[in-house]
């Protein structure tokens, strides 16, 4: 098989990757990357010299670069480039519109004209907005996006079901909740905290804290995503979640006692704009249909996290510092 996968040096698609990259030896994979701040091939060195792996530095809203990248009658496209960081999309939404709502219209514009068979987007279950305890996020319930982030996934996700209905594609629609692991990028809350509480440095918490997230391992998510795309049904949205709904209070408290760091050091900030209380997402569809169910403890796996980054400080710090950012610069040149 011939499988096309855009921002797959960041966190979520690196780790989608690797895992194909392993298990299907036999199928060609091509990432496609532009390789901003939140791509890091330093995510993807295991496979780097993999005969089945191929990198391509380019931007999903540069048509001509994305129809040269993909080979013709891919099987499957697994879209992941996205900006995702909420502070960012606040103070400025422009590059959110213009990566995931036009790059996605570029991406499935192109995956038509390549004749690509199924073309798995990946979305948030942010674009559900705030979930009133105690129901959850289900794939038909109305699209409410609080965040300028949230609303760039929104429009994508329209455009995703909009080329089913209009061209016939094959098309599949993914609601993910709050990813943890290795090589996420140091600004998200969870590698955030422990980096600063290894260093004994303060650890911003969002107004109370007491917002809930839902928290899935990033192999889970991966293996649920593999899964959809091999055996899922066209036109068909799936949520995918730990069913581990926590105040995000209690995720750092659980960090701090895995690292042996006294309370003080949570140190509590002015609450994000707009910042939604609750998340929660519904996964009966993906179990009921599919048989998918969670592997990874949430406390096992947070444990397994904080060791990993414990055991890569130089990754942490070349992460923090943009020092890799230079580098393909250097060798790349600079992507449209």
């Amino acid at each position: 098989m011939k499988v096309f996968v855009t921002g797959g040096a960041g966190f979520i698609g690196s780790q989608f990757v690797r895992d194909w990259v392993r298990l299907s030896p036999g199928d060609t994979l091509i990432n496609f990357d532009k390789l901003t701040y939140a791509g890091n091939l330093a995510n993807l060195a295991e496979v780097a010299a993999a005969p089945n792996y191929q990198f391509v530095r380019g931007d999903v809203c540069d048509a001509e670069q994305v129809y040269g990248a993909m080979p013709e009658g891919c099987d499957y496209v697994v879209h992941f480039a996205a900006e995702s960081h909420v502070d960012r999309s606040i103070l400025s939404a422009a590059e959110f519109v213009r990566t995931n709502v036009l790059g996605t219209q570029v991406m499935l514009d192109v995956a038509r004209a390549r004749g690509a068979g199924r073309f798995l987007h990946i979305s948030t279950d942010e674009v559900g907005g705030d979930i009133e305890a105690p129901r959850e996020f289900r794939e038909g319930d109305p699209l409410v996006p609080s965040s300028p982030y949230a609303a760039s996934k929104t429009a994508a996700e329209h455009m995703v079901n909009a080329a089913a209905h209009t061209f016939g594609m094959d098309t599949i629609v993914t609601r993910t909740s709050n990813n943890y692991g290795p090589y996420q990028f140091p600004e998200k809350l969870l590698p955030l905290a422990i980096s600063n509480m290894a260093a004994d440095k303060p650890v911003p918490v969002y107004g109370d804290g007491l917002q809930v997230r839902d928290w899935i391992h990033v192999a889970d998510n991966c293996a649920a995503l593999r899964l959809v795309l091999k055996e899922g049904r066209a036109g068909e949205t799936y949520h995918i979640g730990g069913d581990n709904p926590l105040p995000n209070l209690d995720v750092l408290r659980m960090l701090l006692r895995i690292l042996g760091k006294p309370e003080s050091l949570l140190t509590h900030v002015t609450d994000r704009l707009g910042h939604d209380r609750r998340y929660a997402v519904d996964c009966s569809r993906l179990k009921e249909q599919l048989g998918w169910k969670r592997e990874i403890p949430f406390e096992e796996g947070l444990r397994e996290t904080v060791a990993w980054y414990q055991r890569n400080p130089v990754w942490v710090e070349q992460a923090r510092s943009g020092e890799y950012l230079q580098f393909y610069e250097k060798q790349y040149g600079t992507s449209a």
